[in-house]
């Protein structure tokens, strides 16, 4: 008997618990049986791509995923160690559901699952992963994985490094070997982005002089967390970038499926500059193919900057807004056939890569732009960073409606007009000054973030600090 319910650590998009007390290896082993009656099997697969991170657990855990899917008669593909990406990769380019084991940016106690349908669709609590929990807390209390009707065969389970592969089809899509000479520092955070990007930037034609930080896998993260989220884990790649007087600074999280950027001044480059970079770019070659400007299609969420979809009309191209979450973004963008789409968070969708996201795709456009840009990084993303910005901000609220409705209370008060897509948003009008802001619930805290962009210093601090005591009041 599992004392752990799955409901407590399987969240929203994924599964992220602590070793072993929640995850192990007899729940995974019933997971992976879940998974395959629930979503490989009904969905006429007989096969799937499992892959993991550099975790301790990982080997074990995915090993025992594997044997309960198998139990039903499904043909596993074990990659071994991948990015996130790269499992993506795996699921799109062979068009069967996939598996990656890793907690992301999550402490060394934790591991999870990130689950996808064929073609590196998302499975999320609301396209199949609470079916897939259900099914497999049932099979945990009953203390046998597989109590349902097995397969009259075994699949088998085999393994294969795909590596090459995911290194080669993002060539395929960004082309940097003709680009100046550029040095860029990389920290992986002693994540996977050590395993995928001696494979991918460190090729010899490249003309990239790669520096490397905590390329070492291991999973007890001994530098820092591998989060570059958090400021003071950027620190070190900022440093390195002015000690060796690069053009650059990248820093993946621990999963490599986020890339965070740093200019030549070791200064952190937004991520909502790079969308609207990556951005330019993508519209640029959709029309250079002959697409009309007004059919290209760009996909950015709520908290990104208002230089995004600014940025984008100015192309002549069609701005999509979305909700925070990767499912909402991939979803849409496959609904539009968006070329793109763009996180706060530094996570980066392309239609090229099965509407999914890669930090690493990311990554090589930002090369790519520099490459073939005479001056320096900062220079080239100054158009897309003209707002001030808070950067996110989180507040403990007993009472997450009566906080929110006090700030919507006084945003009509002044004039602004409210938008209830994600949270709470509230904006002004083109004038200036202007202001914008958004405050969201988490989904697993009591806690409200708010983010605050205007168009000057002054104007956000003020805002944000009159804001932030009606949240805390």
């Amino acid at each position: 008997m599992i004392s752990a319910r799955l409901q407590d650590f399987i969240k929203a998009y994924d599964v992220r618990g602590l070793v072993p007390q929640q995850l192990n290896a007899v729940v995974a082993s019933a997971l992976g049986s879940a998974f395959a009656q629930v979503v490989v099997l009904p969905e006429g697969h007989r096969s799937m791509v499992i892959g993991h991170d550099m975790r301790d657990s990982s080997p074990e855990l995915s090993r025992a995923f594997a044997a309960g899917a198998a139990a039903h008669g499904v043909d596993i593909t074990m990659i071994g160690l991948c990015s996130t990406d790269g499992l993506y990769f795996a699921s799109g380019a062979r068009d069967v559901p996939g598996a990656m084991f890793t907690a992301s940016h999550n402490p060394a106690a934790y591991n999870g699952i990130k689950l996808c349908r064929a073609g590196a669709r998302p499975v999320g609590l609301g396209t199949g992963l609470a079916e897939v929990r259900d099914l497999a807390q049932w099979l945990l209390d009953r203390g046998e994985q597989h109590d349902l009707p097995h397969s009259p065969r075994s699949g088998s389970i085999e393994e294969a490094d795909l590596l090459v592969d995911y290194a080669d089809f993002l060539h395929s899509l960004v082309d940097l070997t003709g680009g100046r000479p550029l040095k860029v520092v990389v920290d992986a955070g002693n994540g996977m982005a050590g395993h995928t990007v001696p494979a991918v930037l460190q090729r010899s034609e490249l003309p990239l002089e790669v520096i490397p930080l905590y390329f070492e896998l291991d999973g007890t993260f001994p530098n820092h967390e591998a989060n570059p989220l958090e400021p003071e884990n950027l620190r070190d790649v900022q440093a390195a970038v002015l000690a060796h007087g690069a053009d650059l600074g990248l820093a993946f999280d621990g999963d490599a499926d986020r890339c965070f950027v740093v200019d030549e001044r070791g200064l952190p480059v937004t991520p909502s500059a790079i969308t609207a970079l990556v951005a330019t770019r993508e519209v640029a070659r959709e029309v250079a193919a002959g697409a009309d400007p007004s059919d290209v299609v760009i996909v950015h969420n709520v908290i990104c900057s208002r230089a995004v979809p600014e940025t984008i009309t100015e192309l002549g191209a069609r701005a999509v807004r979305t909700r925070v979450g990767h499912s909402y973004i991939k979803t849409l963008m496959a609904e539009h056939d968006a070329v793109f789409g763009g996180e706060h968070s530094a996570h980066y969708y392309f239609r090229d890569f099965w509407f999914a996201d890669t930090g690493m795709l990311a990554a090589m456009h930002v090369l790519a732009a520099l490459g073939g840009h005479e001056g320096s990084l900062s220079g080239l993303v100054a158009p897309y960073e003209r707002y001030a910005a808070s950067g996110e901000v989180n507040s403990p609220v007993a009472d997450v409606a009566a906080a929110t409705a006090r700030v919507r209370a006084w945003g009509e008060q002044q004039g602004a007009s409210v938008d209830l897509l994600d949270g709470l948003t509230l904006s002004t009008g083109a004038g200036m000054p202007f202001w914008w802001l958004s405050l969201r619930p988490s989904n697993t805290e009591p806690l409200l973030r708010l983010n605050v962009e205007a168009s000057d210093e002054a104007t956000m601090i003020q805002i944000r600090d009159e804001v932030l005591r009606m949240v805390r009041a």
